[in-house]
């Protein structure tokens, strides 16, 4: 399911998407971390914003 951008909330924010590329991409680039390794951590962790972004700062160590 692709997302409406003409119809966004703050709730959208809170998530990553592991299925829309661009973001994980944006995630990826933000972090520092790659592509595969956001998916690890959405599988992993699950697609909270707040929970992937601690995991991925434990990862750049």
């Amino acid at each position: 399911m692709s997302d409406d951008k003409a119809r966004r909330d703050f709730r959208d924010r809170d998530h990553v998407s592991a299925e829309e590329d661009y973001e994980v991409r944006y995630f990826a680039k933000q972090h520092r971390i790659s592509t595969e390794q956001v998916r690890d951590l959405i599988r992993e962790h699950g697609n909270d914003r707040k929970t992937l972004v601690r995991e991925a700062r434990k990862l750049r160590g």
